[in-house]
């Protein structure tokens, strides 16, 4: 027979636990990784859900009250710039003095409330507003006879694509272009009157 002696296994144990121990913390630290990963993706969509929803409010506001949608395309950027939004950063909502007194009150209280959801009203925490997109903006340009362009614009997380040319909604204004995000609609204002 053979036996083996305690002292010819010494320590034999102790590096298999260390072995162990270093593909566990290789898995956990894989695993954080995704988690980590997994968070970011869902902020993205959250402002993405966000946004949509902010866009198709805006439509919506500028289709009920069309008789006056010229008054909503004041938020028109500056191609250059990117500047005159709604939204992060804004300090006025553009004025109106088209149609009767009711419409253009109608619309600059629509822009105001929109300005105020971009700006994260609609949840406060501590006294802060924490409704929305990261930086969200939104712009509303007149692109021809009662086509108008509504885009909402924020800030996301890790740098991917620019949005395409055309999309100018707080252009240059996150850093990296690649940081944009943009999701816009084209509304086209029907003309209901009989000829």
């Amino acid at each position: 027979m053979n036996y083996t002696t305690p002292h010819q296994n010494a320590g034999f144990g102790m590096i298999e636990v260390l072995v162990t121990l270093i593909i566990l913390l290789a898995g956990l630290l894989g695993l954080a990784g995704l988690l980590t990963l997994g968070q970011q993706a869902e902020m993205e969509s959250y402002q993405r859900a966000q946004a949509l929803v902010l866009l198709e409010d805006m439509a919506d506001r500028i289709n009920a009250n069309r008789k006056v949608a010229l008054c909503y395309g004041n938020t028109t950027p500056d191609p250059a710039t990117g500047t005159s939004y709604l939204g992060s950063a804004a300090t006025s909502v553009p004025a109106c003095a088209l149609g009767t007194t009711q419409q253009n009150a109608t619309a600059v209280a629509d822009l105001a409330a929109w300005d105020s959801a971009l700006k994260g009203s609609a949840e406060k925490q501590g006294g802060s507003n924490v409704g929305v997109m990261i930086g969200a903006r939104g712009c509303i340009s007149r692109t021809a006879t009662d086509t108008y362009l509504v885009s909402v614009a924020w800030q996301g997380l890790n740098p991917t694509f620019a949005p395409v040319a055309g999309l100018g909604c707080a252009k240059d204004q996150y850093g990296l272009e690649t940081q944009r995000r943009v999701v816009s609609t084209t509304l086209r204002i029907a003309n209901l009157t009989a000829p």
